[in-house]
């Protein structure tokens, strides 16, 4: 039986909530082998970010290398990349292994609120990663500076998502979690049609890693053949039952959890 293989390109999350640690657990749920590549290491927890130390830009290269010269990597994803020289290394590299089904979760601040990449960065994504992306996932604030106006409402969103697909991305999924009412609304943007998902708001503090959970499903769905659509229907699925199901590890923001059925979801 072939198992089909995705990498992730992101940040280690000492809390096991996000980052490297919740793609490795979602594509383990999905049934699809998970590679990696760390971009940094982090101090951290449900309350949030002490410290942050950047791996050296080779080291990233020689990660990725190492992984695409020896396993069929069917999708990847990037999430938290931490400095300007990370995100553009990190496009090089993309494009060097011709990586395919690339998932761009614009990683720019933890649930916690702590900054998880340099303002200096913020351009560099627009330049070096947005072109080579399947998708991109920002939530309101990320959508809002990668789109360059506010993002508060589903009209917002629906001009930011037409926004990033002419600065170069296939599709955007401009998610809306922070909406300030009762239902939640993403919304899905293929470059030539809107798919809208609403779902009940869940009051919960326990969202810890949710971004880098639903990006990760998504690519896990892409590494499985799964159309577009279907593989942002069903991570978004999964990442509710996940929220719903959370354990309530912690003092702060919690995680999900990760062991819920991707097959009900």
């Amino acid at each position: 039986m072939s198992i089909p293989v995705a990498l992730t390109i992101a940040g280690s999350d000492s809390g096991g909530g996000a980052g490297i640690q919740a793609d490795l657990k979602t594509f383990q749920a999905f049934g699809v082998f998970g590679t990696s590549a760390l971009t940094a290491i982090t101090a951290q927890n449900t309350r949030g970010v002490s410290a942050v130390h950047a791996v050296p830009a080779d080291i990233v290269r020689e990660q990725v290398h190492a992984v695409a010269s020896d396993f069929d990597v069917r999708a990847c994803k990037t999430g938290m990349l931490a400095t300007r020289e990370l995100v553009r290394l990190v496009g090089e590299v993309i494009r060097e292994e011709n990586l395919e089904n690339y998932v761009l979760d614009p990683v720019m601040v933890a649930t916690s609120g702590d900054r998880l990449l340099d303002s200096n960065a913020e351009t560099a994504i627009l330049e070096d990663l947005l072109p080579l992306c399947t998708i991109v996932t920002p939530n309101l604030d990320e959508a809002a500076i990668l789109a360059g106006f506010s993002v508060a409402n589903e009209s917002d969103m629906h001009k930011a998502a037409v926004t990033l697909v002419s600065r170069g991305a296939r599709a955007v999924l401009v998610k809306g979690g922070h909406l300030e009412h009762g239902q939640v609304v993403d919304v899905f943007y293929d470059g030539a049609d809107f798919t809208l998902f609403r779902k009940e708001k869940i009051v919960t503090t326990n969202t810890h890693g949710t971004g880098c959970t639903l990006s990760a499903g998504i690519a896990a769905g892409l590494a499985l053949g799964h159309s577009l659509d279907i593989a942002v229907g069903t991570a978004l699925a999964y990442v509710d039952r996940a929220i719903r199901a959370a354990p309530g590890l912690g003092h702060g923001n919690g995680p999900l959890n990760h062991f819920v059925d991707v097959a009900n979801s």
